[in-house]
């Protein structure tokens, strides 16, 4: 197909395509003429994935080139290539942190351990916990990380459906990108049922009664 034919079937203009191809994060069309080049399946799965990790993911395009690498790596195993595409999904606050910020990252540590997670305990994700642990805290809320094994239970449970899913996906860059997608939007799915439950057992313990 040509460049007017894949920017229509993915809705990405040609001027971005040849942006996309520049930055070394799409591969050159075959060139058929001086003028003229040829694209494939495989250019309308990239452009897919570059605009999942672009619109979905919230990711800068120095970091869509390092997911992009991680794919392009036959050598590197796939969990490594979702982590490549899920680190850079961690959420980062704007803050300096709190005074009860080492605490925080000592109980973020001791949950990890207690619960055998094969994780770093200094990656972004644990550190975004930490930063939550002391803002709660400084808000005088601290007991509320009382409830933090519970919810470590949800997100096990939560994080194996997510395998789940991605598990009946073959290619590289599906993987990803369903990485990307269910995460992104398993955020907002978890957090609107989350509210849902919220109100119902709100209303079963301090509801009128009929």
């Amino acid at each position: 197909m040509r460049i007017g034919e894949l920017s229509r079937r993915t809705g990405v203009s040609v001027p971005t395509i040849k942006f996309y191809v520049r930055e070394g994060l799409l591969p050159a069309g075959e060139l058929t003429s001086p003028n003229q080049a040829a694209y494939e399946e495989a250019h309308v799965r990239r452009l897919r994935l570059i605009r999942a990790l672009l619109d979905i993911g919230g990711l800068s395009v120095a970091g869509i080139r390092d997911v992009i690498e991680a794919v392009d790596d036959r050598e590197r195993p796939v969990h490594e290539v979702l982590g490549a595409a899920a680190i850079r999904m961690v959420p980062r606050y704007d803050r300096e942190p709190g005074t009860g910020i080492e605490e925080a990252r000592e109980r973020v540590t001791d949950l990890i351990t207690a619960r055998g997670w094969r994780v770093h305990t200094d990656g972004g994700a644990a550190e975004a916990l930490a930063t939550a642990l002391a803002a709660l805290e400084e808000v005088g809320h601290g007991l509320f990380a009382e409830v933090l094994d519970v919810y470590a239970d949800a997100a096990e449970k939560v994080a194996r459906a997510d395998l789940e899913y991605v598990a009946h996906h073959v290619a590289r860059e599906e993987l990803v990108e369903s990485t990307v997608v269910g995460t992104v939007l398993g955020d907002a799915i978890f957090s609107a049922l989350r509210r849902l439950a919220q109100v119902d057992a709100s209303d079963r313990a301090f509801g009128r009664t009929t």
